[in-house]
């Protein structure tokens, strides 16, 4: 009595399914005619319903701020930011040679996503402070997957590494700035090891999975796998990064003109949005490469998995 004796796991929404729920919530908003709820799907992958609700809430809020009546779609895309991100902090004072150093490192991270992803593309690139993090560069799917590929984890792993390479080609320095990108890229180089199967030298063995012991009154994880096995995958994550780091920083400083120049643009405007990237990048890319295909990538996972599935939400790197 009292309790369920069945779990139902409701997934979030796909691209059609939030398309429809934006026009739902949208029926008693003043919407512009700049406004596509067709695009406005396709920029908020791993939104559930409640999440879209909230999102033209917030782009109300934006519009009245400017004394609208209209809500526009620039409105909206910022409200995708401040939700997924954080509201930016306009109001700290930041010293020239950190905003030069946030400049280079979310360059950084913008060029090679642009360079190596077949997937993603870069939606802005920003130094102004935001969710705790210094500055960010926001890139979304587009394209429809479900699962990652090895190639597009590696990927993956080069972007969030491309701001510690511009660091250190720049500045001969690193900082700890690259903290939480550490953080994840060890996360899913481990992943990859352990779960995916994703090793040339271990091959299909998976030992992802660890058992739980009680000690005390505290929780303890044991392994299932011998110490060499261990020392193994712990090898095997390193020259994952390894190679990917110094894959990121070749592509840096192969496209040292480009790095340079949205730098400098940052320094100057702080807030590099798509359109303006990819200028940039089509002027000054030692090989201008084409956008990852057209449409949007619609993304599913389930809870507590990594990689494969695919991440379902909006993405950010600090």
């Amino acid at each position: 009595p009292g309790r369920f004796d069945r779990r139902i796991v409701v997934m979030r929404p796909d691209l059609k399914g939030r398309e429809a729920i934006l026009h739902v919530h949208a029926k008693d908003k003043p919407l512009a005619e700049d406004v596509d709820l067709a695009e406005i799907a396709k920029i908020t992958p791993g939104f559930t319903g409640a999440d879209l609700a909230n999102l033209l809430n917030e782009a109300a809020l934006l519009a009245a701020r400017r004394d609208d009546d209209k809500i526009h779609y620039s409105d909206i895309a910022e409200a995708v930011f401040k939700v997924t991100i954080g509201p930016e902090k306009k109001s700290r004072v930041i010293n020239p040679e950190e905003k030069k150093l946030t400049a280079y490192h979310e360059s950084g991270h913008a060029i090679v996503l642009r360079e190596v992803s077949t997937t993603d593309r870069v939606e802005r690139v920003s130094i102004i402070p935001a969710g705790g993090a210094g500055g960010y560069t926001a890139f979304k799917p587009s394209e429809d997957i479900y699962f990652k590929t090895k190639s597009q984890l590696i990927a993956e792993i080069k972007m969030a590494l491309g701001g510690r390479a511009a660091e250190d080609l720049v500045f001969n320095e690193i900082s700890t700035g690259a903290g939480a990108d550490l953080k994840e890229v060890n996360r899913i180089a481990r992943a990859m090891v352990t779960k995916y199967g994703m090793s040339g030298r271990l091959g299909n063995v998976v030992t992802g999975d660890e058992g739980e012991v009680f000690i005390g009154r505290d929780y303890g994880h044991v392994r299932n796998h011998s110490e060499a096995l261990q020392a193994a995958i712990d090898e095997e994550i390193a020259r994952i990064l390894d190679e990917a780091y110094t894959s990121a920083k070749q592509v840096l400083t192969d496209n040292r003109v480009l790095l340079d120049q949205l730098a400098l643009r940052l320094l100057e405007i702080e807030k590099v949005e798509s359109a303006e990237f990819e200028s940039i990048y089509q002027e000054f890319a030692a090989n201008p490469k084409p956008l990852p295909g057209e449409g949007a990538q619609e993304v599913s996972v389930e809870p507590g998995h990594l990689a494969a599935p695919v991440a379902d939400e909006e993405k950010k790197t600090d």
